[in-house]
């Protein structure tokens, strides 16, 4: 906390003795007054709103078909080799390029950027969880599969509950994929959103919007992403 304090009041004092671009860098004080402004007059709920909806439907959409994805694909060893490298593949290829693609496909608007961060959310997610299940001590599997044991019976009591906590952690990771395939679908088609704001911001020369709606997409993903780590803490807690 000081050292960002420290940071805020370097940046204010740069910005008022003019040792940088106030146009560019604009500074603290501005910034927040700019906050203030919106969130007062009511204009900043409804981008923020819309936003945080994307989001959130992102990550949970992103988590469970992720978790399925791998599954299927763990069950499946036809599926595995098929599947596995066309995977990596498409985790290589850069979302924005993409963006237009589904821009054309599922119209400007709520679905393309959903469609957006599931790109980002479901690879991940599928990958962290598979390579979890991969990882998972075959002797534990042979022991199941000696005493005959069926796939079902070797996932359900050894290869998910090995798996769990690794799982749970891809939560951590999710939070941060949903904002940037947000962010970057609402960059290419919305009317409303923090990212719509920056790319407005950007075009009218307005930096201190720029920046406040940076700040505010900060703030909102840590809280976001603290209230993931609870809920983790939680459920690992109660599983032991």
């Amino acid at each position: 906390m000081a050292i960002l304090v420290l940071f805020f009041a370097l940046w204010e004092v740069a910005g008022r003795l003019k040792w940088i671009d106030v146009l560019l860098f604009s500074y603290p004080s501005k910034v927040f007054a700019q906050i203030w402004k919106d969130a007062v007059s009511g204009e900043l709920w409804g981008h923020l709103g819309v936003t945080v909806g994307e989001t959130v439907v992102g990550f949970l959409l992103g988590t469970i078909v992720g978790t399925l994805l791998a599954v299927l694909i763990w069950w499946s060893p036809f599926l595995s080799k098929v599947l596995d490298p066309y995977m990596v593949v498409f985790n290589s290829m850069p979302k924005v390029a993409l963006g237009p693609i589904f821009i054309v496909m599922f119209g400007a608007g709520f679905m393309a950027i959903t469609i957006t961060t599931l790109s980002i959310t479901v690879i991940v997610t599928t990958l962290v969880v598979y390579n979890a299940f991969k990882e998972v001590d075959p002797n534990l599997v042979k022991v199941v599969r000696t005493f005959g044991g069926t796939r079902r019976q070797i996932f359900n009591q050894v290869i998910l509950p090995a798996s769990f906590p690794t799982i749970i952690s891809t939560l951590k990771v999710n939070v941060g994929m949903a904002w940037v395939g947000v962010i970057v679908g609402e960059f290419l088609v919305a009317k409303m959103g923090l990212g719509y704001l920056i790319i407005y911001g950007f075009q009218v020369f307005n930096f201190t919007l720029v920046l406040a709606s940076l700040i505010i997409i900060a703030v909102v993903a840590t809280a976001m992403y603290q209230l993931v780590v609870y809920i983790e803490r939680k459920l690992l807690a109660h599983r032991q």
